[in-house]
């Protein structure tokens, strides 16, 4: 008969597999697995309720919505100025530190998305040699407070919820100024060997644009050559699909049908020039939108479109908005463009309409990246309410005056009654996702404490060590945590490991914290993939990168990383 810790054991492994090779919402299979614990028995019905109302996921939750009233703020717009100076040198310098600091306090991937625009659009220094910095240098700020990133609330959670003491705002400061030190000069010095790539404007957006034959256009009965297909600026014909076959390469001769489905790739810039061609029609003019208001956005990892096609998802009518052309980091993307299956990390040009940033679904799906109209700007009076309390919050939270908790709601009610966010900012940028997938983790991490899972594990942990000492378990934990946020999620990993961390120190009857710290710090770890966090895969797409360049560079700093948090936690949080 199989005990319930095998059973528990068996559904993780599953977990594991199904995120990692299947396109499923990790919310989802989260939330699945959560049921099929509660149906077995393994967790009560008030145990799994009070997960989702658990004072650290509430507390991440304001702090996702009082970044929104920073966002709307003119504070990211300053940092991206002061980040270029003369020498590459210097601003990289000035990019590491400022976008770190700006981490420890602000949501990263607004930090991020904010200065790559500016990154992007440089013309003095290489894009590519900027950004996959930016992204690091995101994440190793995220270690330097409790509010630096959610896997530290997540860690602070679970402490909270098995009865240990919550962990301090600066906690993380001490280790995290090492790891800054010494993983940020890694990064600095990395930064000169990445590919340097001067991505022209037609460079940086190899696109693939869809257009159609209609009947009776002139084109019909011409080859490409005599259409002019061949002389276009900026643009190549790569495809035709014909009666669904696709013919690949075209020969100029290749006579034009009707209703032939042309593929064109280059940049999306000169797309104006398809409009001159009688009756040729691109895939947005077809579902009743016009070129004429263009926006470039990224699909988010947490996108409820991944793993289907744009004709499946009804992406007119869900977005008010067409997509009008695709880049898929390099790689050709062949056939029609509506039944292109979607996939998280790709750039899309979309033609949209004017309610376009009205639905409260655009924020959860896309990260944009430009073109879209600039939003309104806040009174002076709201902008020193926006920041001075943010500062004034942060201060209390820090010095012990007020819990972080009561800081964060104040802090949303006054921007509410300020009229900084409104209702209908907060409820199309709501993080119900990550608020899902956070609550079913705790879930999930408590049936693995109870089941006798954590310890089991922990005991094989501590045989491992043997005489070493919980050094080298301390050590084992951490690359534990680190390999599995590559593979999953970061705080799905941090949600895995603590339990296993607080039995193998109590197995050794040490301090905890040293192993607490080492869940936090290596499920932020996340450094060689670029899909185990979503900065890495905001500037995958921006700056042309390869999986490959994110390994090459990755691993240095993965492996300064490592040797800082193993050799500095325990002389800060003695065993």
């Amino acid at each position: 008969m199989m005990t319930p810790s095998f059973i528990v054991a068996l559904t993780i492994v599953l977990l594991f597999s199904a995120l990692i090779f299947t396109r499923v919402r990790p919310s989802i299979l989260f939330s699945a697995v959560v049921l099929f614990f509660y149906f077995l028995g393994y967790i009560e019905q008030s145990r799994m309720l009070s997960f989702g109302v658990n004072q650290a996921v509430i507390t991440l939750l304001l702090l996702l919505v009082a970044s929104l009233a920073l966002e709307r703020t003119r504070i990211l717009v300053w940092v991206t100025k002061l980040v270029f100076r003369p020498t590459f040198r210097m601003t990289l310098a000035r990019l590491g530190l400022l976008s770190s600091v700006s981490s420890a306090f602000l949501n990263n991937t607004a930090v991020v998305a904010s200065l790559m625009a500016g990154l992007t659009r440089s013309q003095d220094y290489a894009p590519s040699r900027l950004l996959l910095p930016l992204s690091y240098f995101a994440i190793i700020g995220g270690t330097l407070t409790l509010i630096g990133t959610s896997t530290n609330l997540v860690v602070n959670g679970l402490l909270i919820e098995q009865g240990y003491s919550a962990l301090q705002f600066f906690d993380f400061l001490p280790v995290g100024l090492m790891i800054l030190l010494v993983a940020g000069l890694a990064v600095y010095f990395c930064a000169y060997r990445l590919p340097e790539k001067v991505v022209s404007e037609g460079q940086r957006g190899d696109y693939f644009i869809d257009a159609e034959v209609q009947a009776g256009s002139s084109l019909i009965g011409k080859t490409i050559q005599q259409n002019g297909l061949r002389a276009l600026d900026g643009l190549f014909l790569v495809d035709i699909v014909r009666d669904g076959q696709l013919i690949s390469p075209v020969n100029p001769q290749m006579v034009i049908k009707d209703n032939d489905k042309l593929v064109f790739c280059g940049d999306v810039k000169h797309i104006s020039q398809l409009e001159q061609f009688d009756g040729l029609s691109l895939f947005a003019n077809s579902n009743g939108l016009l070129i004429s208001n263009l926006i470039e956005v990224i699909v988010s990892t947490e996108s409820s479109i991944i793993g289907r096609t744009l004709k499946d998802t009804q992406f007119r009518s869900r977005f008010d908005a067409a997509v009008v052309a695709i880049n898929r980091n390099g790689q050709k993307v062949s056939g029609k463009l509506g039944e292109q299956v979607i996939y998280a990390g790709d750039k899309l040009v979309l033609a949209v309409g004017p309610d376009f940033e009205k639905h409260r679904n655009v924020d959860r799906n896309f990260f944009i990246i430009s073109g879209l109209k600039v939003k309104s700007r806040l009174q002076p009076w709201q902008e020193v309410v926006a920041i001075g309390g943010f500062v004034s919050m942060i201060a209390l939270a820090a010095t012990g005056t007020m819990s972080l908790f009561s800081g964060l709601l104040i802090y949303v009610a006054t921007m509410v009654l300020s009229k900084v966010l409104t209702g209908a900012n907060i409820r199309r940028r709501f993080p119900f996702e990550i608020w899902l997938m956070i609550a079913s983790a705790l879930c999930i991490a408590d049936v693995f404490t109870t089941s006798g899972l954590a310890q089991q594990i922990a005991d094989v942990v501590t045989t491992v060590a043997g005489s070493s000492g919980p050094w080298v378990a301390l050590a084992v934990i951490f690359f534990m945590t680190m390999i599995t946020t590559e593979i999953v999620t970061n705080n799905a990993a941090a949600a895995l490991a603590l339990p296993i961390a607080l039995g193998v120190a109590q197995t050794y009857g040490v301090n905890y914290m040293p192993f607490v710290m080492a869940v936090a710090y290596g499920a932020s770890a996340s450094f060689i993939s670029p899909f185990g966090y979503q900065t890495n895969l905001m500037v995958m797409n921006a700056g042309d990168y390869r999986v490959i360049d994110f390994i090459k560079t990755g691993w240095k700093v993965s492996l300064t990383y490592s040797v800082v948090v193993i050799a500095t936690t325990p002389l800060v949080f003695p065993f």
